[in-house]
């Protein structure tokens, strides 16, 4: 690894792969909601919540998925990699206090575009909340030197 920069695209193998956990909290639901603007009572309404399939609240899935980002653009491949495309299936529903386990793995590298393919997971326990697969723009050293930012 380039220090705190991240990977470039000649640094990267198959199979290398990197995790972020974080527990989420009933304070990280509030906040995404404020940022995102979704207000589902699902998420925010005890009362609501409870009377829905889930029991009650839960997550927004896009909060869990943002762990998956996180992992992307502070670890593998990390800074200087830009999101092209993500595709995601929920499978399980996350609730306050439930430890998201977000990580990816590199599926395929083109070098000549300069793009990685990366599985993309989020567990809570055993229990696959998400999966999906994402594709990066990673920098090149030919192309930035050894001047990343």
């Amino acid at each position: 690894m380039t220090t705190a920069n991240g990977y470039y695209i000649e640094e990267l193998s198959t199979g290398m792969e990197a995790v972020f956990a974080k527990v989420i909290s009933d304070d990280d639901i509030t906040a995404f909601a404020g940022v995102s603007g979704d207000t589902n009572p699902v998420h925010l309404n005890d009362v609501y919540a409870s009377k829905t399939r889930f029991g009650g609240r839960i997550a927004h899935g896009m909060l869990s998925a943002s762990l998956i980002s996180a992992v992307i653009g502070t670890k593998l491949p990390g800074p200087g990699a830009i999101y092209m495309s993500q595709s995601l299936k929920f499978r399980a529903p996350v609730k306050p206090g439930d430890e998201v386990t977000a990580r990816v793995v590199i599926a395929s590298i083109d070098d000549k575009r300069r793009r990685v393919t990366l599985t993309c997971t989020a567990h809570v326990g055993d229990v696959l909340v998400i999966d999906g697969e994402a594709m990066v723009m990673v920098p090149s050293k030919a192309d930035l030197g050894d001047n990343k930012a």
